[in-house]
């Protein structure tokens, strides 16, 4: 166990904090894309359906290199079980909440918009439980992703940490970003192989939610994570990645390219999917060098503004999903402009979602529930200066 805290790393509290937040323009703007989702304007917006697309190309993957950075930086400092107890109650209290709080209300307000109401009862045992493993968890998803990582850094950080006890292996001190492309691109033809096996042999198992978010989801995010571990203890990675790289830039420019002709010419029924999957693993690995290295030098600094925002966007992501739905249901239609109605909708949705932050500060059961941490007494967080 290891008691010294760690230098602050403001940068990547920033990043993860505005990972976070860039769910609200990447939801809203799905109402207003050419993708298919609960509601969706009359006409698709072609520059609202390129920045979803942007967003949703690489969000998640620097995400959870971000959460393997710090799970395996609490891991050094903690004894093993309370590391897992204090952070599988982070991820798994919020998400816990969330779903009799705001999924559950969001899934009955669907089912009124959508009118399917009185279809319910015509539904098989399973179609029930499929339909609200996928609604019930929804947004929620990467929070349960999260949760099963962190059981399985019980024996990942375990080996890791032996590794550390060991002389630094060729690879890993003379890891490069070429060596790290090709490794990420194998991971991604082993993953689309193992989607495909799984189309060709069983193809319902795919639609089914709980084992799209517990394996599926997991497989595909386990390497971000275990490379953001790498990333707090061994330096070389670290600086690859803080590193500005010229060659990782042009690589994710030309990989969200290739992303955009796959989702525009691509077949969910021949290999749309697969070539995803494979693109997005190493544009994932691409843009994390591109977003750290970015942060690294504008944003590594203390601010009272950015600590509010670090600390409210867990419980801003989790309640704007609905208000989203509940934007997109009943006040989009009325405003004819694609961009009026995001503009709009973001002014709509954070300003709801900060009123409803600060209300909940004032509630300490409230406080616990949705940070997932023990609240001290008569303990209000300050808003912004």
């Amino acid at each position: 166990m290891n008691k010294v805290p760690a230098q602050r790393e403001y940068f990547l509290d920033s990043i993860r904090a505005w990972l976070m937040l860039l769910g609200i323009p990447f939801h809203i703007s799905l109402i207003y894309s050419s993708h298919t989702w609960h509601v969706n304007s009359v006409e698709p917006s072609w520059w609202l359906t390129l920045f979803n697309d942007f967003i949703h190309s690489f969000r998640m993957q620097v995400f959870f290199v971000i959460s393997g950075y710090f799970s395996y930086m609490l891991f050094l400092r903690y004894p093993m079980k309370k590391w897992w107890k204090v952070r599988v109650e982070r991820v798994g209290i919020p998400m816990l909440t969330a779903i009799p709080l705001l999924t559950v209300p969001q899934f009955l307000m669907l089912q009124h918009v959508e009118g399917k109401t009185g279809d319910w009862h015509t539904l098989s045992f399973y179609q029930k439980y499929n339909t609200l493993a996928w609604e019930l968890i929804s947004h929620l998803w990467f929070l349960l992703v999260l949760v099963v990582l962190t059981s399985l850094g019980l024996l990942l950080f375990n080996v890791l940490k032996k590794r550390q006890l060991t002389p630094i292996t060729s690879f890993s001190s003379n890891m490069t970003m070429g060596k790290l492309t090709l490794l990420f691109l194998v991971l991604g033809i082993l993953y689309a192989a193992i989607r495909r096996t799984l189309f060709i042999v069983y193809p319902p198992i795919l639609s089914d939610g709980l084992f799209n978010f517990v394996v599926m989801q997991t497989l595909f995010y386990l390497p971000f994570f275990v490379i953001g571990a790498q990333a707090f203890v061994n330096p070389r990675v670290k600086t690859l990645f803080t590193t500005p790289s010229l060659w990782c830039t042009l690589g994710s420019v030309l990989g969200f390219i290739a992303y955009r002709l796959n989702q525009h010419y691509g077949s969910g029924d021949a290999w749309m999917y697969e070539t995803e999957y494979v693109i997005t693993m190493v544009l994932g690995l691409w843009m994390v060098n591109v977003v750290f290295a970015f942060g690294h030098r504008m944003l590594n600094f203390k601010s009272a503004r950015v600590t509010y925002f670090v600390n409210a966007s867990l419980f801003i992501y989790l309640v704007h999903h609905p208000l989203t739905l509940l934007y997109g249901a009943w006040i989009a239609p009325v405003i004819h402009s694609n961009t009026l109605g995001f503009l709009t909708g973001l002014v709509f949705v954070v300003g709801i979602a900060l009123v409803l932050y600060e209300l909940h500060l004032r509630v300490p059961l409230l406080r616990f529930l949705f940070s997932g941490k023990p609240q001290p007494q008569n303990a209000v967080q300050p808003s912004a200066q």
